[in-house]
């Protein structure tokens, strides 16, 4: 029996294969956006931001939905303000969390391992509303509310054909540098950790076996591969995708910590997440999809590379830590590369450590060794 399903914020790595899947089980889907798109027969959207309540609460009091899957990212607070609101007004609301919140656990994690919240020491970690924190923060909100109609999914690390991380590298600021001619900048601290990376039609297809699923309320699910690899293996899978494809092999400078990507607001995501090795328990959502089937990395990940790769188109390069990355690769990045001045300007700043505009002004002046400013 076909369903109404509201999805907040489903144009991402996990909530565009998770709207095709719902339309696709026949249920009638609406989603928020903030650009525009045509409807289908079963596929509205609804052009605003779900983060405005004015936009929001009309919205959820049209029809009584039977579920509300929510993909916009909130501060705790604001999360506060409107969570027994969402619970009033729905079935079932699933909440987008993260396996982000566990601690460190030599064992496979299951849904009971211990969050971070709970367990760290981390003084300032804690005065921090980090993206594990609030998330865990935001989990509270839902377990200790009146409610219990709710359900909380932890997808771990999730790729698909543009979203194709390396640590806490995104594609652009490593597989862009690689097609560019320049050096992937990785670190062996968090080459030799254990990771799990999960195909985002996997986490899509664990996420809708639970949707409109009263059985799941009150209940908390990852939705993870079962299988881990180190992040020196993925490397590897990026590495030899690319040389089959173009017939070169990208050079690697490989630094022993990591203290450049700490840069910016990566500090605590190394630490308290790539620093930790992170093999999963999916037995649970098991009961619900096929974890069995879910897709494993060294395939997944060079099936999706190779799809990108016929039409590579990156966004929104931080040409900040690009300086960085050329800085410690000991390369340089031609300024008509870069768009625009102030870009071409932060690049210049953070590749050759120059403390702001003044210090810009004296290399220009003096000319700096191997650049030719041109804005």
């Amino acid at each position: 029996m076909a369903k109404q399903i509201l999805v907040l914020g489903g144009t991402g790595a996990m909530g565009k294969p998770l709207v095709e899947k719902l339309v696709g089980m026949g249920h009638e889907v609406t989603v928020t956006t903030r650009s525009n798109h045509p409807d289908t027969e079963r596929l509205h959207y609804r052009q605003g931001s779900a983060r405005e309540e004015v936009f929001l609460y009309p919205l959820l009091e049209e029809v009584k939905w039977d579920a509300v899957v929510d993909f916009m990212v909130y501060n705790t607070s604001e999360f506060a303000g409107r969570a027994e609101k969402i619970l009033s007004l729905v079935k079932q609301y699933i909440f987008i969390s993260s396996a982000r919140v566990y601690a460190q656990s030599d064992n496979p994690i299951t849904e009971e391992t211990p969050r971070l919240l709970d367990t760290s020491r981390d003084e300032e970690y804690l005065r921090t509303d980090e993206y594990a924190l609030t998330k865990a923060r935001q989990e509270n909100i839902l377990i200790n509310s009146r409610y219990k109609n709710w359900t909380i999914i932890r997808p771990s690390i999730t790729y698909n054909d543009y979203r194709l991380q390396l640590g806490v590298l995104e594609k652009e600021n490593w597989l862009y540098r690689a097609l560019h001619g320049r050096s992937i900048v990785f670190s062996q601290d968090i080459a030799d950790k254990i990771t799990t990376m999960t195909w985002g039609q996997d986490v899509a297809d664990g996420i809708a076996s639970v949707v409109a699923k009263l059985t799941a309320c009150g209940e908390i699910y990852h939705v993870t591969e079962q299988h881990s690899e180190r992040w020196q293996e993925v490397l590897t899978i990026y590495l030899n995708t690319i040389q089959q494809i173009t017939g070169k092999r990208p050079n690697v400078i490989m630094t022993k910590k990591s203290d450049c990507f700490v840069f910016p607001g990566r500090k605590y995501q190394i630490i308290y997440c790539r620093y930790f090795n992170r093999h999963f328990d999916s037995s649970k959502i098991g009961h619900f999809t096929n974890v069995e089937g879910f897709k494993r990395a060294e395939a997944g990940l060079a099936e999706c590379l190779r799809n990108f790769l016929q039409n590579p188109v990156f966004r929104n390069i931080d040409w900040c830590l690009e300086g960085v990355l050329d800085r410690s690769s000991k390369e340089v990045t031609p300024l008509s590369e870069i768009d625009g001045v102030k870009n071409k300007l932060k690049y210049l700043m953070y590749r050759y450590q120059v403390p702001g505009i003044i210090g810009l002004y004296k290399i220009a002046v003096k000319g700096y060794k191997r650049i030719k400013i041109v804005v």
